[in-house]
């Protein structure tokens, strides 16, 4: 695969940690996918296929529960929906993830997405 554009470069990455990280019935892989204006997240079952949980800042139940400034282009609206994935999760049993990146780096958005569900109370 050759590196052309930039999303040609995430996806190499993306396939890197693929490779290692999985998702199984007790620790499933919570995934963040952010765009310019929105960030997504999603926790997956990757032995059955199968979506536990997610959460975005384009649901109007949690975007109108942002604090204000906060939307899903700025780190204060990735907090909020890493503190909502996380009540949707505990509510459904689920305490330990593990996380994946998705080929972004560990950073901003990203990681405030990771910090702010750990507060919350999930453990990876």
């Amino acid at each position: 695969m050759k590196i052309k554009t930039k999303e040609d470069r995430r996806d190499r990455i993306k396939y890197r940690i693929r490779k290692r990280v999985r998702g199984t019935e007790a620790r499933p892989r919570l995934t963040v996918y952010r765009s310019v204006a929105h960030v997504y997240v999603q926790v997956v079952d990757d032995m059955t296929g199968r979506t536990i949980a997610s959460a975005s800042s384009l649901e109007p139940k949690t975007s109108a529960a942002f604090p204000t400034q906060a939307r899903g282009g700025n780190i204060a609206g990735a907090q909020a929906i890493g503190k909502t994935i996380a009540q949707r999760l505990l509510e459904k049993g689920v305490t330990r993830v593990v996380f994946d990146r998705n080929g972004f780096l560990y950073h901003g958005r990203v990681k405030a997405v990771a910090d702010a569900a750990r507060e919350a109370g999930l453990e990876f």
